[in-house]
């Protein structure tokens, strides 16, 4: 049973569906129907503190309302019907008889076809009944809500909830019916935004099929559509999960004792279960769903009522008798919102605001940012899953930034909603966030602009000197800016404008905003160049550095290879052709820095320190101790770092270079930064001013670290940064447990088998069996091996194989 919601009604209960299984060889619901009949109507006013609102606002009743029911029938109505009503308190507490009224709607007096009805103190719920007029049937129905009551507060709670989950679906339906209106390709748009809205199940396959058929797909097996949601408990999404899925496939069946199933035909069987006893050959009992409008609330019907006998009595739950929760709605904004005509407040969470009026006088609070508030009505839309504004025209002063605030009335109490930023163009133009004359033609520049609505803007054009236009990307910044990107890889320098179009305000040139700007030539500037002495690279910092075609120091040519931009500053990476080399001492030099357009120019070149050049000596592994009942896995030659171990490795200094207790090896993942620092006395040992000894236990390193590592050596002093050098791979072990083979095969018994990527029963893999990702057994099936010994690839590191001896 699911846990309830404090304004939930009663919990979906599976029984329902055990009993239409139980029920399969009754002739009466060897062919049941949905609630698709037309009964009478009721007119239904409830005051509570000298507020009156009609039953479609009001999700629940409290003690001390007055309800003033009246029979809405034609005119041209030919049968008299009894109305009664009947508050409960429980199950086991039969209610008094003073909290039963009878009214006889044929009658002209007020006083005789009308119920006005004081909520008792201690009520839970109410029910009223309909039954053609006979003469006895007063006392009997009496007698049954008095002898059985808990019988009627299982029906109320049912029906009450079905009606709820009933609105949800026929909000849906609607919807998708009205798309005819709206052509079909809306379907495909609004279908995603209804489910959602709605907390109804999509069929996604349906937004597939050609377009004529989607509509029709859509609402198939609607019965079943209505899920869970935070303010109402489903019974379809109780009874339809996963646990019951066998059952329900026999309840499918003639057999089984449907034609078909729904969870409102399952409410159906519950109530007539429930009343078999009572059933007699003057009466039975008829379930009836209920929608509302306004002071109407009209029955359902899920099969024909009878005027003779047995009678059939019709069964109608008003609201439950409960304080009235409001519920919790949740804003969908990604940011700031519009303030356009149509504006539409995107919300989620409580479903019945969009197919109940429960939720009434629903208003936003706009506060100015100079603190000015004001009141604007608004309707809520499913298909646009939110609120719609109404206001046309606002006070000059809501422009910019205004905060909003959702709420309204929920039943009699008051309802908040969430809060919302909106914008509202108006006020200063739109303007360039620094240099107007900034824009540098033959590259895309990333350009600032700041105004009153960001939020607003739906179309961003750049205007050419040409006069072309050309649309603009763009992306929303903090505060009121909007960042644009203006591709001017291939536009001459001159006078631009950048055309920004607001929500609503049209598509002519006239409409839009401009913000001029101007692009020019930028020649490359050369600040400096910089080599470290006798190594194969350098950087060439200055501004417009993708014109460097090539650096020459004396004959050696260096080539761009990478060019980032920090700050105002390009940076160029240069790396050397060939076998070629900086010089080998520090000091200056002389560079010739050639163009695309074919001019060269002279530069100096800083030769700098070399940088630290290493070489790796020797690598032991020293795996840490295995798990006691686990197997030994033999990892090889020492390439692999088990994630319990550590590993010794020793660095030869290049020739003319010294360690020196300053010195620091770092370690990194193959991409990102270092994750782990050695240090002297922390890892790093000096056998000699050439000869490095470092020690890494995996331990050390961030939790789940596994993979190929990397080391460099880092020093002070400039060039103290040397190169990314292979070091080995962390692996995480499977904890194996035990081997047991048979003549042709063999069980790997352990736990983590998901680190293993394959088994072989040989070295060559030939054969080898995959695990796949995301295992999760206890136990892999392998060929058995000739020699006793298994070969494992592990996840980690898949170019290695480990070894198992199954002994």
């Amino acid at each position: 049973m699911p846990k309830r919601s404090p304004n939930r009604r009663f919990p979906a209960r599976a029984a329902s569906l055990s009993l239409a299984l139980a029920c399969g060889a009754s002739a009466a619901w060897a062919d049941p129907a949905p609630f698709e009949l037309s009964g009478p109507d009721l007119r239904i006013e409830v005051t509570r503190d000298g507020q009156t609102l009609p039953i479609a606002r009001v999700p629940s009743l409290a003690a001390g309302d007055k309800v003033v029911v009246h029979g809405a029938l034609p005119e041209t109505q030919s049968a008299n019907f009894v109305l009664m009503s009947a508050f409960l308190r429980g199950a086991t507490n039969p209610p008094p008889k003073d909290w039963i009224a009878l009214a006889r709607t044929w009658k002209a007096k007020e006083k005789d076809n009308t119920l006005t009805l004081t909520v008792p103190k201690e009520a839970r719920q109410m029910v009223l009944l309909m039954v053609p007029e006979t003469g006895g049937a007063e006392g009997v129905l009496m007698d049954a809500v008095r002898g059985k009551p808990g019988e009627f507060v299982r029906a109320s709670q049912d029906l009450n909830q079905a009606s709820l989950d009933h609105s949800r679906l026929e909000a849906f339906l609607s919807a998708i019916r009205a798309q005819d209106d709206n052509g079909p390709e809306y379907l495909r748009t609004v279908a995603p935004v209804l489910a959602r809205s709605l907390s109804i199940k999509l069929q996604e396959d349906c937004l597939n099929k050609v377009i004529e058929s989607q509509a029709s797909c859509l609402v198939q097996n609607r019965e079943s559509l209505v899920l869970n949601d935070v303010h109402t408990s489903s019974l379809a999404e109780t009874i339809t999960g996963t646990p019951t899925d066998l059952a329900l496939q026999l309840a499918n069946t003639r057999e089984g004792g449907a034609g078909y199933y729904s969870a409102y035909i399952a409410v159906a069987r519950d109530v007539a279960k429930i009343f078999g006893a009572f059933n007699n050959p003057e009466f039975n009992y008829l379930p009836t769903l209920t929608t509302r409008q306004g002071d109407r609330m009209s029955l359902l019907l899920n099969a024909a009522p009878s005027f003779k006998k047995p009678k059939s009595v019709m069964l109608t739950a008003m609201p439950a008798v409960e304080a009235d929760i409001p519920p919790q709605l949740r804003s969908t904004a990604k940011g700031p919102i519009c303030m356009a005509a149509g504006a539409v407040l995107p919300v989620e969470g409580a479903p019945l605001v969009f197919s109940t009026e429960f939720a009434h006088n629903m208003k936003v609070r706009l506060t100015s940012a100079s603190g000015q508030t004001l009141e604007v009505p608004v309707r809520p839309r499913v298909d646009k899953g939110g609120y719609v504004m109404d206001a046309e025209t606002l006070p000059a002063a809501f422009v910019g930034d205004v905060k909003a605030h959702l709420h309204g009335v929920w039943g009699f109490v008051p309802f908040e909603g969430p809060d919302f930023v909106l914008q509202r163009p108006g006020g200063d133009p739109w303007k360039v966030s620094g240099d107007a004359d900034g824009l540098i033609v033959g590259r895309n520049n990333e350009v600032v602009l700041e105004g009153a609505a960001p939020g607003c803007v739906e179309e961003v054009t750049l205007r050419q000197p040409n006069g072309a236009a050309r649309p603009l990307t763009w992306k929303a910044l903090e505060g009121r800016r909007l960042g644009v990107t203006v591709p001017l890889t291939d536009v001459p320098a001159g006078e631009m404008k950048i055309e920004l179009r607001q929500r609503g305000a049209g598509k002519t040139e006239a409409a839009a905003q401009t913000v001029t700007l101007r692009a020019r030539v930028q020649a490359s500037r050369l600040d400096a160049l910089e080599m470290p002495a006798g190594d194969t690279q350098g950087f060439l910092t200055g501004q417009r550095l993708d014109q460097v075609r090539a650096v020459m120091v004396g004959d050696v040519e260096f080539r761009p290879d990478g060019l980032t931009r920090e700050g105002g500053t390009d940076r160029l990476r240069l790396v050397a052709q060939g076998t070629g080399k900086a010089p080998a001492q520090a000091g200056s030099d002389k560079a010739a820095v050639k163009l695309e357009d074919g001019r060269t120019l002279n530069l100096p070149v800083r030769i700098g320190p070399p940088r630290p050049q290493v070489q790796v000596l020797g690598r032991t592994v020293y795996p840490g101790p295995t798990e006691q009942g686990a197997k030994a896995l033999d990892l090889g030659s020492g390439d692999l770092l088990p994630d319990n171990g550590e590993m010794v490795f020793s660095l030869k200094a290049a020739p003319g270079m010294k360690f020196g207790p300053a010195d620091v090896v770092e370690v990194a993942a193959a991409q990102g930064d270092a994750i782990a620092r050695l240090e002297a006395g922390k890892g790093l040992s000096l056998e000699s001013p050439e000869v490095l000894v470092a020690t890494l236990r995996a331990a050390d390193l961030p939790p789940a670290t596994f993979g190929a590592l990397r080391f460099r050596v880092v020093r002070k002093g400039p060039g103290g940064q040397g190169d990314w050098t292979p070091l080995t791979t962390v692996v995480r072990l499977p904890r194996i447990e035990a081997v047991t083979c048979t003549a042709d095969k063999c069980a790997i018994t352990g736990r983590s088998l998901f680190l293993i990527d394959a088994v072989a029963a040989e070295a060559g893999f030939a054969q080898p069996v995959a695990v796949p990702q995301g295992y999760t057994g206890r136990s892999l099936e392998v060929p058995r091996p000739a020699d006793g010994t298994l070969h494992l690839r592990l996840r980690d590191a898949p170019q290695n194989a480990v070894k198992l001896v199954t002994g």
